[in-house]
């Protein structure tokens, strides 16, 4: 070989024909880091790999290594063929997304080709067919991007469709069955990933892998023909930059003069000031981005544009940085500079900006060195908590489920019910409303058909089979996991849908971590809305309207759960949007509105406590130094008067720092529903009048600011994600309500912690007392109506009080949607059913309420599995059955827990685990996967399922008995 004689050439064609290889690439995040590949010999010593495989294994071409695995034996080299080919990996698992999608040059290429040249043509030229209009594209009659008419030929008919030659030589490679309408459009990476999967749904997955190749082949070739190239001039900055950032300043001057005049507190001109230059950046990137998008003929188009528009590479933001400003810089603690970089890339950054800059360009690097362990270690914790999720029967017979129904947030639809349906298994039929007919069965899954009948029926919720209600004993059933994503036919028997469900869930985890490291540091903040405007014409509605009237004749909102709502003349609501406490509203109840009008406004970065009557102010428990101090500001000479925690002080376990409203005869004056006019004043707030000042209702007495905002990526995502799936307590943890009622406070108070009251609307004599840390801040007023599972106060609820309030629903429901705004924020898809795996396994085990007739004790906590067989066995004896409540254990606490010790002690504190099984002689049934490579056996999953289950079957036919079939069976070895 190392002589490189020819014959060796003929000898290894000989070796590898027909004999895949594996390739890997590490990180092995998820299983389409490992693929099979037909080898191809090649001169060189670098692999060439396939471009379209590089997204799965999220690699480029800068340098990165694979490693290559031969299989040997027979069984080996099948598996490879079928299982792990790279063109039998045509959707992703975790969404069953395509993922041998085009990107880069090839999207590039696609994009320029589906062009059309702009403006209206009178007379575009006619051809009969396809071959007509190449004849005229050789001759030079028509470009590539010039509109015509052609006929086209599809099932057996010709339609004359408006179109250019460009779309034509797209149409060559579609297969058939597929609409030409798909193509006959500007494609856009977004459009071409929806192509792919129109073609795998249409033509199922050889058609999809071959028209995935010809579209690599022609997005490759026409991106090289287009001569799109990147150049100076190419980076166009907006004539309106210097007038925005002339605006911005003065904007900025004048929120820094009202801190001098002590009208606003340091944090709300940072926050103000912050907003000021995100609107001004914002500005300046969409002139930019307005002034590169036009063109006349796409000859003249703006290359950076074309990369940016077509998706192929780069984003509107960093082409802000390129040709706009830079804008606001992230420090590494993840507080933004409020000076913001006004000079753009192609200017070239002075001294201090660059200064600026290098904050977060380092910050990005630091972030990568460090998350990328945490998320690594997320998902090593998913694995070993879900290793035991194995398919192991066709119907646990389940009929309980999830309801879903779409996702809407500010009134915007953003997951519709379809997706949340797909893939699924209906827990009850499904009736179509109009005629009564049976669009899905219960126990059958949705297909393309009744999910688009659902969706145009304007079905808004449906029960839906589920992981967290599946029956089995040890495992899941076919019918509560549903469709398999990566073929979307319902999951075979076998399959290790927990490691994919850990997979699924920590694979953009760590990619996620890296985010920062691509903006460069600049700062990503949303500009949050303060104000409310009507998207429709209506008539307004109030829902728990807790109003007054302020001096202008405005009404200000009192309540917590104030909504407006714009409902039509048949009373079908189209808008409904919360207000937040101390808004101020604009319309009335009943008012018919315009499209556009604004409803109301609220402070974002404060939370006024708000005057309820008319009076004198009086402070009460108001000691200086003890309780509140007098805050100087130093730039300003403004003396601002600060609550301070009075609660270490001496003497001061009785106090209760509170503004009193008091009328004209001195005493304190009443509000509505009878309440007296005072004010508890909360840690941190920061008084708006003094001592014996006249205030009106309506009027602020103090403010409390919230936490200036920190930009949000998944660095501060990660963490949530990881609280959330250990079960932690948050930091600032809310109290929630266990039943519907009326909020009341308690006279009585306590050191620390004051007291308040949910009175039952049904049973007035029926209620829950509930305490509050002093200084936390309350969002409910007295009298409010509050539902059960709300919040008291400000905070997460935990996860603990969800599940014993409202139980197991509402607990996945909340899990699930908080799991998914963190991934949504970045742009991840991820099926719920997934999240579904791995909180199924944080909900194994239960909490003896009464023991019944059992040996168990009250208080132990045990495996669900075990006590419901335990219990079905005291119920054939006719015994009393135990009870039991579920309990919620992290992912790390649930895997030091399973049934498998072998399995416990493989993940950490391995002598602990070893020595607690030998105490309690415990036995270990090899159920899981990895007790069974421990043990060296082949794993129950796959074909090792169905040996497993034959071995079982042979030995019960043996011993004279049929075994059951499953997992569940204690017979592990023959």
């Amino acid at each position: 070989m190392q002589n490189e004689q020819p014959e060796v050439w003929d000898v290894l064609a000989k070796v590898i024909h027909q004999h895949p290889v594996f390739l890997n690439r590490a990180p092995t995040l998820h299983r389409l880091s490992v693929q099979a590949f037909e080898p191809v010999l090649i001169e060189g010593k670098a692999i060439q790999l396939h471009p379209l495989v590089c997204t799965a294994f999220n690699a480029d071409f800068d340098g990165d290594q694979m490693s290559v695995h031969v299989p040997l034996s027979i069984e080996a080299q099948v598996e490879a063929r079928l299982l792990v080919m790279s063109t039998n990996n045509v959707l992703n698992p975790a969404n069953s997304r395509p993922i041998i999608v085009p990107s880069k040059d090839i999207v590039l290429g696609v994009y320029y080709l589906s062009l059309e040249e702009k403006g209206d043509v009178v007379h575009p030229v006619t051809f009969c067919a396809t071959w007509e209009a190449e004849y005229a594209f050789a001759n030079g009659d028509i470009g590539l991007h010039t509109k015509i008419k052609c006929g086209i030929e599809l099932d057996g008919e010709i339609k004359v469709y408006t179109t250019t030659f460009g779309r034509l030589q797209l149409f060559k490679i579609l297969p058939k069955g597929v609409p030409f309408q798909s193509i006959n459009m500007v494609l856009t990476v977004r459009d071409i990933s929806n192509l792919v999967d129109l073609v795998y749904r249409t033509c199922g997955h050889g058609k999809t892998v071959e028209f995935a190749d010809g579209i690599m082949e022609l997005g490759f070739r026409y991106a090289t023909l287009s001569g799109i190239s990147f150049g100076k001039d190419d980076m166009v900055v907006p004539p309106t930059k210097a007038e925005h950032v002339r605006r911005a300043n003065e904007e900025v001057k004048e929120y820094e003069f009202q801190y001098q005049e002590g009208l606003i507190t340091k944090h709300e001109k940072y926050n103000k000031v912050v907003d000021a230059w995100q609107k001004c950046t914002d500005l300046v990137a969409k002139d930019m981005m307005d002034g590169i998008s036009g063109y006349e003929s796409v000859a003249e188009m703006n290359s950076i544009f074309m990369m940016a528009q077509s998706g192929a590479r780069g984003s509107a933001a960093q082409i802000k940085q390129l040709a706009g400003m830079r804008g606001l810089m992230a420090k590494p603690s993840g507080e933004i500079i409020p000076n913001p970089i006004i000079s753009n890339l192609r200017e070239g950054q002075g001294v201090l900006e660059y200064f600026n800059s290098t904050h977060g360009a380092r910050k990005g690097l630091a972030d990568t060195a460090l998350k990328t362990a945490n998320s690594g270690y997320l998902t090593r914790r998913l694995v070993d908590v879900a290793q035991d999720s194995i398919i192991v029967e066709e119907d646990c017979g389940s009929s309980n489920g999830l309801v879903v129904r779409a996702t809407v947030e500010g009134g915007v639809v953003i997951i519709p019910l379809s997706d949340s349906i797909f893939s699924r298994v209906s827990a009850t039929d499904i009736i179509d409303p109009s005629d009564g007919s049976v669009i899905v069965r219960a126990g059958e899954m949705f297909d393309d058909k009744s999910i688009e009948r659902i969706e145009s029926l304007g079905i808004d919720s449906v029960r839906i089979r589920s992981v967290l209600t599946c029956k089995s004993k040890h495992g899941i059933c076919r019918k509560c996991y549903g469709a398999d994503l990566s073929n979307r036919k319902l999951v075979a028997l076998g399959e290790a849908v927990g490691v994919i469900a850990a997979q699924s869930v920590g694979e953009p985890g760590t990619q996620l971590t890296m985010r920062t490291f691509h903006v460069g540091g600049a700062a990503t903040r949303r500009v949050e809305n303060s104000s409310m405007v009507a998207f429709c014409g209506g008539k307004v509605k109030f829902t728990n309207a807790n109003l007054i009237t302020d001096r202008d004749g405005n009404y200000v909102v009192l309540s917590r759960s104030f909504e407006i709502l714009l409902v039509d003349s048949l009373g079908i609501e189209h808008f409904q949007g919360r207000v937040q406490y101390g808004g101020t509203v604009y319309v009335k109840e009943g008012e018919v509105v315009p499209i556009g009008k604004k409803l109301a406004d609220w402070d974002l970065y404060t939370v006024p406590i708000i005057a309820e009557a008319s009076g004198t102010v009086s402070y009460a428990d108001m000691i200086e130094g003890v309780s509140y101090n007098e805050v100087h500001d130093e730039s300003t000479g403004i003396l601002n008067r600060m609550v301070v925690d009075w609660r270490q002080a001496e003497y001061s376990s009785g106090l209760r720092p509170r503004v009193e409203i008091l009328d004209e005869g001195g005493s304190v004056a009443t509000c509505q529903h009878s309440k007296d006019a005072v004010y508890l004043l909360p840690l941190g707030a920061i008084l708006n009048v003094s001592n014996g000042d006249v205030v009106e209702a309506g009027d602020v007495i103090a403010k409390i600011t919230k936490e200036s905002t920190t930009t949000r990526d998944i660095t501060g995502g990660l963490p949530r994600v990881i609280e959330l799936f250990e079960a932690r307590k948050a930091k600032v943890n809310a109290v929630i309500s266990e039943i519907d009622g009326y909020v009341e406070f308690a006279k009585d108070y306590y050191k620390s912690k004051r007291k308040v009251i949910v009175r039952s609307r049904e049973d007035k004599e029926r209620t829950y007392e509930y305490l509050v840390p002093k200084g936390r801040h309350l969002i409910v007023s007295e009298g409010d109506f509050i539902r059960r599972g709300e919040p008291l106060m400000d905070g997460d609820p935990d996860l603990h009080e969800i599940l014993r309030v409202l139980g197991l629903e509402a607990l996945a429901e909340y899990m699930i949607s908080e799991i998914q705004r963190v991934y949504r924020l970045q742009g991840v898809k991820i099926n719920n059913k997934h999240i579904e795996v791995i909180i199924r396994k944080m909900l194994q085990k239960v909490e003896i309420t009464d023991a019944g007739d059992t040996t168990f004790l009250i208080g132990e906590q045990i495996d669900k599995s075990r006590v419901e067989r335990i219990n079905e066995v005291m119920a054939s004896q006719g015994l009393r059955c135990c009870s039991y409540i579920p309990v919620l254990l992290g992912i790390t606490r649930a895997s030091l827990q399973t049934e498998s010790f072998i399995s416990a002690a493989s993940f950490q504190e391995t002598t602990k685990v070893l020595t607690e099984a030998a105490v309690a002689g415990k036995v270990d049934r090899l159920r899981g996967l990895k007790e069974n490579i421990i043990a060296g056996r082949l794993l129950p999953v796959g074909a090792g399922y169905f040996i497993d289950k034959l071995k079982r079957e042979f030995i019960g036919e043996r011993q004279g008995k049929q075994v059951s079939v499953g997992v569940d069976s204690d017979v592990t070895s023959v």
